[in-house]
Formats: structure tokens, sequence, C-alpha cells
């Protein structure tokens, strides 16, 4: 009997030891819990994610096959953090969604100047407070799906965007940068 003890309380403890690792990774390393804008500061975190596989990959379909990985082990991820966490179904604090999210903006587009870095961001902030239509459809997924799926939706807008208006703007002579 108490041999079964022992092997529950390893047990026990053993999750509790995941549930943790799961809030530290979804939180950014800690990021989204120490912060007033946690998915503004914490999603900061996507943009040198989106620079790193600007720099390592040259093609926008492996670009997007990283992410697809990354984002699938996110939902999981956020998913036990999120149930770690209670509170709401997307806690603030949880903010690995935006950094997994953040390198779409720049897949049709590629990060290119400064300011068309900014302007995604921006625009990727916009859609994600926002939530329009399809965002706001993607985040009604259960779980951690939904938790990831509203940012990659936000993303994938903000990308459209930007790129329609870098497109506008080489039209009208105008260099972005």
């Amino acid at each position: 009997m108490r041999g079964m003890s022992r092997e529950l309380d390893a047990m026990v403890l053993k999750t509790a030891a995941r549930g943790r690792r799961a809030v530290w990774l979804a939180t950014g390393l800690g990021v989204g819990l120490a912060v007033p804008a946690p998915g503004t500061v914490g999603g900061a975190w996507g943009l040198l994610l989106a620079g790193l596989l600007a720099s390592w990959l040259s093609q926008p379909a492996a670009v997007l096959a990283v992410v697809a990985v990354l984002a699938v082990a996110a939902a999981l991820l956020c998913d036990r953090a999120a149930t770690e966490l209670g509170g709401p179904a997307d806690p603030p604090a949880i903010v690995l969604d935006e950094i997994v999210a953040t390198p779409l903006i720049y897949w049709l587009t590629g990060m290119g100047s400064w300011t068309a870095i900014a302007a995604g961001w921006l625009l990727f902030r916009l859609f994600d407070v926002w939530k329009p239509g399809p965002v706001r459809q993607a985040e009604r997924l259960s779980g951690g799906w939904g938790i990831v799926a509203d940012d990659l939706v936000a993303a994938l807008l903000a990308s459209v965007v930007l790129w329609g208006g870098l497109s506008a703007a080489a039209l009208a002579g105008i260099r972005a940068g």
C-alpha cells in the first residue's frame, strides 16, 4: 500500500512539473506573466522568430511548413497552460500563439524594410485585438486550437493587407523604407 502511495505522489509531481513547463513556454518564458500588454510585448518574441526563419529558409512554403508544425505544438502547449492558469479560455498571459503566428505576417512580402516590419506588426496587433469576422470564428475553436488559430488568421489577414499596401505603394512609385 505504501509503495502505491509513493508511485501516486511521484505521478502527481511529474504531472505538475509538466504543467509548469507548459505555462513557462506558453507565456513566452514568463514574459506574458510580467508585463501590462502581454500579447504585444511577449509577441515581440515572434519578430525574432520571423527574422530567424527568414534568414534560414528562402522558400515561403518552407516557412509555412515550419509555422504549421510550431502551431500544432503551440496549440497543445497552450491548451495545457490555459488549464493550469485557469480563468478565461485564452488567458492574456499566454503569448506563444502570437510568437508562432508572427512569421506569417511576412509570408507574402518577406520582412523587407523596417517600415514594412512595423506596419505588418501593427496590422497584426490590430486584427488580433479587433478580431474581425474570420479571426473571431477561429477563436471559437476549442482549447489550444482556438488560442492559436485566431492569431494565425490575424497574421494571415495582416499579411494580405501588408502585401496590398506595399504593392499599391510600389505602383504609385513610393518606396517603403
